[in-house]
């Protein structure tokens, strides 16, 4: 049998050889890459060590204390933190409320306009009060002097109150020397009776002997006079006082600057004018001797304190 010669083998490897080395280097260039790009889980690398020691024979228990989690690029270059607080040296915008800031405003002024109108109220009170008490205090004095001053009028003049030629009163610090009709005027008539001149020289005495405000008041009953010296009640009671206050200034000694005069007519009566007996009450002159300086009425401080 004759021997087959091997044929001879051509120089350098075959054509099939570049083909399969680039495909091989492209391969790993591709798994390079994919190395790069992958995350590296160390819990899952130590598990799957732990698989193949245990496959291989090898037994070793690992207790895994967390639940196997993906990871990120956040989450390996950055870890939460508890944040505390830091200074800062700049100073930055604050903001206001400025519907509270308002209403705290507005009720903090209404509180203090309250107040001020609670204490200027309270001030006012307090005046009112004490122009009270000093006119209370006044009058009870004046009263205490009219009262000394009218027990010694009826005492100078005992003899004239017995015959009801005048009468005697007091009214609050007023005393009222009350001149009546019997003895002193003839009806109809403004001219004294002679002899009532001495019981007007002893009323001159006891007006000279006062202090403050005289008032003479003609009064009349309501029976229309028919004299022709005079017109109306009006006339006849203005001209009586004018008479007796003539007669106390001719003495000279009281000053004509205390006399007030003062013509009511029928208007101020004492009595109902439905007798003949209370018609004759209130034909009247009366001398009204005002301690000090008594206010009238409507100036009266207590009535403005009212009045308010």
């Amino acid at each position: 049998m004759s021997e087959e010669k091997c044929p001879k083998c051509v120089t350098g490897l075959p054509a099939w050889m570049g083909t399969f080395a680039d495909l091989m280097s492209l391969l790993m260039c591709f798994f390079v890459l994919l190395l790069s790009m992958a995350t590296m889980d160390a819990n899952r690398f130590k598990k799957m060590a732990e698989s193949l020691n245990d496959a291989f024979g090898v037994q070793r228990q690992v207790i895994a204390y967390e639940i196997v989690k993906g990871t990120s690029v956040v989450a390996q270059h950055f870890s939460p933190a508890t944040g505390d607080p830091t200074i800062l040296d700049e100073v930055r915008q604050q903001t206001t409320d400025l519907e509270r800031e308002f209403l705290a405003k507005e009720s903090e002024s209404e509180s203090e306009l309250k107040n001020q109108e609670q204490a200027k109220l309270q001030e006012e009170r307090q005046a009112k009060a004490q122009i009270v008490t000093e006119y209370v205090e006044a009058t009870e004095q004046k009263i205490a002097e009219a009262n000394e001053l009218a027990e010694e009028v009826k005492e100078f003049m005992i003899e004239e109150i017995d015959q009801n030629m005048v009468s005697i009163e007091i009214d609050l610090a007023r005393v009222v020397i009350r001149i009546h009709e019997n003895g002193s005027f003839s009806s109809g008539s403004a001219e004294f009776n002679p002899e009532f001149l001495p019981v007007m020289d002893k009323i001159t005495a006891v007006v000279n002997g006062s202090v403050g405000t005289v008032t003479v008041a003609g009064h009349t009953d309501n029976i229309p006079i028919k004299s022709g010296l005079y017109r109306s009640n009006w006339e006849l009671s203005a001209a009586r006082a004018v008479t007796v206050a003539q007669t106390m200034l001719n003495d000279g000694s009281v000053d004509e600057k205390r006399l007030i005069i003062e013509g009511h007519a029928d208007t101020v009566p004492l009595a109902a004018n439905d007798t003949a007996e209370n018609r004759a009450q209130n034909r009247r002159v009366e001398i009204i001797l005002i301690q000090g300086e008594m206010p009238q009425d409507l100036n009266n401080p207590i009535l403005d304190v009212v009045r308010q």
